[in-house]
């Protein structure tokens, strides 16, 4: 009990870690008790201070599997890119060159674009990291992946994207690909990240998107001109390797 407990008009005070507790939410037995009780609830495991615990956890080994990676490019697209399509194609051929130019290539570790990616790096001798993510649905780590891991939560994968990037490219792809093309755009634009080259490829896929961004957001004025100028579109492989990729020293 401390001094400020007599003045309280809740009474005396319960501190359990560094939480205060008065009143009627003080309880009636102690951490410790609960802790070492045989006929313990174990749904104390679906909590929201355990599951703090697993996010700290996919940090640490996040970190651990990708700190000595080294300079590495990001390709974003869709999962559902056939092998037959050009945009597969491509990335597979992007995929290549980047890691010709000495960088390790990572992509969300799906199928389609990410494969595509994936497969181009690993032919071609490098580097193919597949950062992939648990969904109902997912149909895990494709085989063109030489270091993968899987995470169960998308703020903790975006993070490993933006800290181990020194590029991106964006293939056409939906909403994953949207979240992560604007989480990298966010970033960059409030220098929460370093600056860093972003290519969009598919100029005709993506020309919808960005004409509504230069003649509605910037014309509203709730963008600048500089915001617009992160952003470079190409459809050929080799030039967005070229400008996705900055100079090695």
């Amino acid at each position: 009990m401390t001094p400020e407990d007599h003045t309280s008009p809740l009474g005396p005070s319960y501190h359990r870690g560094p939480v205060t507790l008065r009143g009627k939410m003080i309880p009636q037995s102690t951490s410790t008790q609960h802790f070492l009780s045989s006929d313990y609830n174990s749904d104390w495991i679906h909590s929201d201070p355990w599951r703090v615990l697993r996010i700290q956890a996919e940090f640490v080994d996040g970190f651990g599997a990708l700190t000595e990676l080294g300079p590495a490019i990001s390709i974003f697209g869709s999962a559902r890119t056939a092998t037959n399509n050009p945009y597969y194609q491509a990335a597979q051929t992007m995929g290549k060159l980047i890691v010709q130019k000495g960088y390790a290539l990572i992509t969300g570790g799906g199928p389609g674009i990410m494969e595509a990616a994936n497969r181009g790096a690993t032919e071609a001798g490098g580097v193919s990291v597949g950062l992939g993510i648990e969904l109902p649905h997912e149909q895990g780590i494709n085989d063109w992946v030489n270091v993968g891991m899987s995470f169960r939560y998308f703020f903790v994968r975006k993070t490993m994207f933006m800290k181990y990037s020194s590029g991106a490219i964006i293939c056409p792809g939906g909403f994953g690909t949207l979240d992560e093309t604007f989480e990298f755009l966010t970033l960059v634009q409030t220098h929460k990240a370093p600056s860093m080259p972003i290519v969009m490829f598919g100029t005709q896929y993506w020309a919808g998107l960005f004409e509504w961004i230069t003649t509605t957001m910037l014309a509203e004025g709730t963008i600048s001109q500089f915001d617009t100028s992160l952003i470079t579109f190409t459809d050929n492989p080799e030039e967005a390797v070229a400008r996705a990729c900055p100079n090695l020293s």
